[in-house]
């Protein structure tokens, strides 16, 4: 593996001076500093020959002197030599002799050298890879024994490596970051010689090994960030080797991602510079054969007479063979040739292909994504003109219901009611569906009671719940905080969803549900939601395809089974919670859903204060006027009636201009907004009110979807937003707040 030569090879030298003035062959009267500097400089020359003797040397005359320190340089040098020469047996034998010397005078920098090269021998193997990762493991414990972050790399590097070669790409990285952090860390100190010297190299080296990890895991960006500055900073530095590597794995990349061109220029850099690498090598392999020649070159001297002997005396017998052999060899080169040809013309016809292929891809990209756009305008626009007359009938059907005069009807005005509300339920699942699909739904951090919550989306299953005659049984843990920070409408979305499952599949039964803290550290709080019931239960067969969308269990009790949305939806939301569902369910027997969400905590707010607050406002709500404006009679006469049942003095503006000169010559406390009205529009109407009125609330009242236009409200001056059709009690709530705010500067 190149992996095991390029860092092994810093590595080794590590431990070896650094500074090397004469290359010739060692004398009987050199230090073995100065040999061992000889050596060092063989190697790097790939003089192997003298490499071996001087090192033979070095032993002889370290082990004369006793000098245990150069006696496992000696043999490091040698195991280094044969692992050129790919003779691993005889490696791993040297090595293991340095290692055992080093033990003996217990110098760590030796040992640390030993045990990388054991561990660069030991990897290579698949039968051996976690012995080669212990070895590796025992030269990091020995460079935090000696507080040496520098140390720490390559060992790093070479274990990251040595996962990514057999598959275990979640156990690399960790060793791969922080050898790169560390590298960031010490690299521009310059306390470190060696690994300043080797930085380009380390980098290039590491940057690839994260590329080619996000590659693995689809994080192409990612990945293609890491390739680019390992290609640069290998070419700057006329790395040839690494630059080589890291054009195989980017082009093997772009191939996975399915980006042909790119991935076809990319290997044509990597044949390019594997060429060149090819010419290195080359050099390096005749060094060795040549070394192994010469060291065995008095043993064969003879050997070699003899054959040029016979050589010559052959001569002239194959003479006409050669002839022969040489005609076929060319026949043969004519046909390569052809191949070649054809090969390279097929390749341009395939390239031309290629990208044909991917215009019409991107065209089709291209439509594709407008088509998405279309359909996410027209969910939208189909939503609103549905949401605008389903608040007029839920509107009136609520004032109806709390008319005593109509007591003989109110099982009939809930069925209506309930009927609308499942109505705007199924077109709320449509469009919630379309924006997940879109990536178009991001969660939100606002502060909300987690228990108004609960008891709020209980309440809104009131009629189900008698309608199927079951119980509901609520289990809400006390030590749960007053306020949280969250998406509390998707929260909503969540158990509405598995509520509302649970009650339609259960007829006579019970339903439990659960809302405990299992974890608390004042700034968070995971909560655990349950819904579990009695009901019918899930086949294990079909446990996995309830959650694809518009699936539905076959059940003979229910002639209306919906469309299937709801846990799709739930399971998407929840995965931007970082959270999943979990079921457990036998037929007969019941389901339960489960969940955890970690919230942050609201310290600065108190149930207390939102009493008080909302006590204070209520009893000045007689006191208070409001501006309703809308272009739908039906909807003004909804608003009117309902903020009338709380005292409040009401006019009503049914267009933009009108409600400019009323704000202008009236005197009000809170206007209710439209946003989508013919001429001057709500949101044109609420910049002209900032223009001479900077206090008033302006609460913008829509059937649009929120997320669409919360930015326009924002910045057309407006102070917040109701979505029709909605709650009646959420309604008057948001209406106390923002008077409330306008009221706190008179009372300071």
């Amino acid at each position: 593996m190149l992996k095991n030569f390029s860092v092994f090879f810093l590595v080794y030298f590590s431990c070896w001076s650094v500074s090397f003035a004469q290359t010739s062959h060692s004398s009987k009267n050199e230090s073995l500093e100065d040999i061992t500097n000889e050596v060092k400089a063989h190697i790097e020359k790939y003089n192997y020959e003298l490499a071996i003797e001087d090192s033979h040397v070095l032993l002889n005359k370290a082990k004369a002197q006793k000098d245990y320190y150069y006696v496992s340089k000696a043999y490091n040098g040698l195991g280094h030599v044969y692992y050129d020469r790919k003779d691993s047996a005889r490696a791993r034998k040297n090595y293991t002799l340095g290692l055992e010397y080093a033990k003996r005078i217990n110098n760590d920098t030796i040992l640390m050298a030993s045990y990388n090269n054991l561990g660069n021998i030991y990897s290579e193997i698949p039968e051996t890879t976690n012995k080669g990762i212990d070895y590796y493991n025992k030269v990091i414990s020995l460079a935090k024994k000696l507080d040496s972050p520098s140390e720490l790399i390559i060992p790093k590097s070479n274990i990251g490596w040595t996962y990514l070669d057999i598959g275990k790409y979640s156990k690399a990285y960790p060793h791969l970051k922080e050898a790169l952090y560390l590298l960031d860390s010490i690299a521009p100190s310059q306390k470190n010689k060696d690994i300043l010297e080797k930085s380009s190299y380390l980098y290039s080296q590491i940057y690839m090994l994260h590329g080619r990890y996000f590659a693995h895991t689809k994080q192409y960006d990612t990945a293609s960030y890491f390739f680019d500055k390992s290609i640069s900073l290998a070419i700057k530095d006329s790395l040839v080797l690494p630059v080589a590597e890291a054009y195989k794995a980017y082009a093997k990349m772009l191939e996975e991602k399915g980006d042909f061109e790119s991935a076809y220029n990319a290997q044509l850099k990597y044949n390019e510079y594997n060429s060149k690498v090819f010419e290195s090598e080359k050099l390096k392999q005749m060094e060795i054969a040549n070394a192994a020649f010469n060291i065995n070159k008095y043993r064969k001297d003879l050997d070699i007479a003899e054959r040029e002997q016979r050589y010559q005396n052959d001569i002239i017998e194959k003479s006409k063979e050669k002839v022969a052999i040489m005609v076929i060899f060319s026949v043969i080169m004519v046909f390569v040739l052809i191949f070649l040809y054809k090969i390279n013309r097929d390749r341009r016809s395939l390239i031309s292909e290629l990208k044909n292929k991917n215009k019409q891809y991107k065209e089709a990209k291209v439509e594709a994504e407008n088509l998405s756009r279309l359909k996410t305008r027209f969910f939208s626009t189909v939503s609103h003109e549905i949401r605008t007359p389903l608040y007029g009938v839920i509107g009136l059907t609520s004032l109806l219901l709390e008319e005593k005069s109509l007591g003989k009807h109110k099982s009939d005005l809930k069925s209506l009611k309930f009927s609308a509300d499942y109505l705007l339920a199924l077109i709320n699942d449509v469009l919630q569906m379309n924006k997940m699909e879109s990536n178009e739904v991001i969660l939100e951090s606002v502060s909300f009671n987690i228990r108004d919550q609960v008891n709020s989306i209980l309440n809104s299953f009131e009629f189900t719940r008698v309608q199927n005659k079951n119980e509901l049984h609520l289990d809400f843990d006390e030590n749960i905080p007053g306020f949280l920070i969250g998406d509390s409408i998707r929260l909503s979305q969540i158990l509405m969803n598995l509520v509302g499952n649970a009650m339609k599949f259960t007829e006579r039964g019970n339903i439990y549900f659960t809302v405990k803290q299992i974890e608390n550290n004042n700034n968070q709080s995971k909560i655990y939601f349950e819904i579990r019931d009695d009901g019918p239960g899930i086949p294990e067969s079909k446990k996995k395809v309830i959650f694809e969308e518009f699936s539905q269990l076959d059940n003979s009790n229910y002639n209306y089974q919906g469309t299937g949305l709801g846990l799709p939806i739930v399971k998407r939301l929840l995965k931007l919670f970082n959270s999943k569902i979990k079921l457990e369910s036998k037929e007969g027997e019941g389901s339960t859903f489960s969940f955890t969400i970690l919230f942050d905590v609201d310290i600065a707010k108190t149930s207390k204060v939102e009493v008080k607050e909302e006590a204070t406002i209520e009893s000045y709500s007689d006191q208070k006027s409001i501006l309703i404006v809308d272009d739908n009679r039906i909807n003004q006469v909804v608003t009117r009636r309902i903020l009338e049942k709380k005292d409040f003095v009401c006019d009503v503006a049914g267009n933009g201009v009108e409600a400019i000169e009323l704000v202008k010559n009236g005197n009000f406390d809170l206007v209710l907004m439209d946003v989508n009205m013919p001429g001057i529009s709500g949101l044109e109407a609420s910049q002209e009110i900032r223009k001479f009125n900077a206090e008033i609330p302006i609460l913008a009242l829509t059937a649009v979807e929120v997320e669409e236009i919360r930015e326009e409200i924002h910045a057309a001056g407006m102070t917040g937003i109701i979505i029709k059709p909605y709650d009646v009690q959420q309604f008057y709530q948001i209406v106390y707040k923002n008077l409330s705010i306008q009221r706190m500067p008179e009372e300071a």
